[in-house]
């Protein structure tokens, strides 16, 4: 394992009691969601959503720096649809994910070079491979 030379930010939250049935809080404030779990009436999130947000966030500010190092200009309407399933392999639980990757207007090969670079730069990338079964997808 690599350690970090420089901390350039840290997430922070306080998840109460329930776990996927309670809340989680930043404590700045700018997160405070109820959790329920995937499939359940509740009306909050679960965390398989919230992965699949932030790494798909993140999977596009890697596409940008990406896109400086290659010369690519990003499209304005880019997008990422992320998906996170949550299954059992013998009586274990684990994730798999897909990233489906838009980029209207870019050439089909840059496109791909494009995320495959960003795939080898996105920290949800690389905490991710080797782990979990992976799929990304250029539309």
């Amino acid at each position: 394992m690599t350690a970090l030379e420089k901390v350039l930010y840290t997430g922070k939250t306080h998840t109460s009691s329930g776990g996927r049935n309670g809340t989680s809080r930043s404590p700045d404030g700018r997160l405070d969601i109820e959790l329920s779990a995937p499939g359940s009436a509740g009306g909050g999130t679960n965390p398989e959503q919230l992965f699949a947000a932030g790494w798909s966030a993140c999977f596009i500010g890697a596409m940008a720096r990406a896109a400086g190092e290659l010369k690519l200009t990003l499209p304005a309407d880019l997008s990422v649809d992320a998906e996170v399933d949550l299954g059992t392999i013998g009586g274990g639980y684990f994730l798999q994910a897909r990233l489906h990757v838009s980029l209207p207007g870019l050439a089909r090969e840059a496109a791909e070079a494009l995320v495959n670079a960003a795939h080898q730069l996105c920290p949800y990338s690389k905490a991710t491979r080797g782990n979990i079964d992976v799929a990304i997808t250029v539309a």
